[in-house]
């Protein structure tokens, strides 16, 4: 309660700044819809082949990443991130391995994913 009577006696009118808002620039990296709905299109058919379990996301200044699990104590299978500084030079979307190995990288996210459509597809020739 004294939070807020100290801030409505403030006579200056002045504004405070919200902690972590540092600058006019992007605080945090993200998937926009059709993205989104392309990598969990994908998730989604991959826990129907029985292969993954499990999803997590991470959001930072830098980078935003998809990672998915066979298993939920386990590293993830694979990891799609999006970094758009590197936009212009090998583009923004890589493909990690189980590992951390660089799998694919590429500018269209659609050419990302293809080594796991794949594995999806030879998942239902079997």
């Amino acid at each position: 309660m004294a939070a807020g009577s100290q801030g409505s006696s403030s006579a200056s009118g002045s504004v405070i700044a919200f902690p972590g808002s540092a600058g006019a620039g992007v605080l945090q990296v993200g998937f926009d819809r059709l993205e989104l709905q392309r990598i969990l299109d994908l998730y989604g058919r991959m826990v129907a082949a029985g292969l993954w379990r499990d999803y997590a996301m991470d959001f930072a200044r830098e980078a935003a990443s998809f990672s998915a699990f066979r298993r939920a104590a386990e590293r993830p299978q694979a990891r799609i991130e999006k970094r758009p500084s590197l936009r212009g030079k090998q583009g923004m979307w890589t493909l990690f391995g189980e590992v951390g190995q660089v799998l694919k990288r590429g500018h269209e996210l659609s050419n990302v994913l293809s080594p796991l459509e794949r594995k999806l597809l030879k998942v239902v020739e079997d």
